[in-house]
């Protein structure tokens, strides 16, 4: 059973991984020309918001890899192992780099005038409720499997 969660588990990172690349393709260029358009006051900004958004892709491809990576660890048990805390921490500052992306972002959309009140209501609910979430879990599990591991290793000495 706990393999066939596993499966599961990278099943979904991989269709997560698939639907984000094809947004990035084929959803972002056409939404951006036609914001570009519709608001042609702001039409310089759209390679910019455009590059930004394909810049926070990098950390956040990498998160699902080492999402992948962590996933591999359990299926080999070693789901308590230093590499486990490496992934987990990764992990961590790949959303602290998204959410540093995000705000950035909307700063530079802030000192262009362009940051219609909103736009920032809305990036910052989807900076909260996911990069900064993924980043505490993240810390959280890092901290427990550190503290699952030592406690591991003090049964090992006390045979």
């Amino acid at each position: 059973m706990r393999r066939v969660a596993v499966q599961i588990l990278k099943i979904a990172i991989f269709v997560i991984g698939i639907v984000v690349l094809g947004l990035c393709i084929f959803a972002l260029p056409p939404l951006a020309s036609s914001s570009a358009e519709m608001f042609p006051e702001f039409s310089y900004l759209q390679y910019p918001i455009l590059i930004g958004l394909y810049a926070t892709t990098i950390p956040f491809f990498y998160a699902l890899y080492q999402a992948f990576n962590l996933l591999n660890y359990m299926e080999k048990q070693l789901a308590f192992s230093t590499f486990a805390v490496r992934s987990l921490a990764r992990i961590k500052y790949s959303a602290i780099v998204i959410s540093l992306c995000y705000i950035s972002g909307m700063i530079y959309l802030l000192t262009q005038s362009a940051l219609h009140p909103s736009i920032a209501i809305v990036g910052l609910a989807i900076l909260f409720s996911s990069a900064i979430v993924i980043m505490l879990f993240a810390a959280v599990l890092q901290e427990l499997l550190k503290n699952a591991m030592k406690i591991q290793s003090e049964n090992e000495l006390t045979i």
